[in-house]
């Protein structure tokens, strides 16, 4: 696997260099971090990229499976790439660079075998769920304006 400059990538792709930052930026292209932080693309990537691009290779894709759905109720879905797979006995962690965001799903071995997850591949989060929580985030301690007193009738 050949890895090229960010600069290099964007050349190849025949978009500018900060057109290819952003995207890096957004998660919508896999790269390799150097020691000194520098992103590296391969060519793979390129490929990938290219594909995407030119209609001409829309009927590359791979077939799907004989025993694929033909829909889904659930609408949350989130497409990333598989950034890292572990398998530890019956289950295993799948983690999805999504964007700027990391998804971490547990799910079972045979799962992550049957799907034949891989680092780099693409994937789709698909999140169905009864129960959603939602926090603030911790801020600094700046006293909350208080609200004036109500007259009494």
């Amino acid at each position: 696997m050949a890895l090229m400059t960010a600069r290099r990538a964007a050349a190849e792709l025949g978009v500018s260099y900060s057109t290819l930052k952003l995207w890096i930026h957004h998660g919508r292209v896999r790269t390799t971090q150097t020691a000194g932080g520098h992103h590296r693309v391969s060519d793979a990537e390129i490929q990938r990229l290219q594909a995407r691009r030119d209609p001409s290779h829309a009927g590359d894709r791979v077939a799907p499976a004989t025993d694929a759905v033909e829909g889904l109720s659930a609408r949350n879905r989130l497409p990333g790439f598989v950034e890292e797979v572990r398998i530890d006995g019956l289950m295993g962690q799948v983690r999805l660079r999504i964007g700027d965001h990391l998804l971490t799903a547990v799910i079972t071995a045979d799962a992550i075998r049957e799907l034949r997850l891989r680092r780099g591949d693409d994937a789709l989060a698909i999140v169905k769920s009864t129960e959603v929580m939602i926090a603030r985030p911790a801020r600094a301690a700046a006293p909350r304006p208080k609200r004036p007193a109500r007259a009494r009738r």
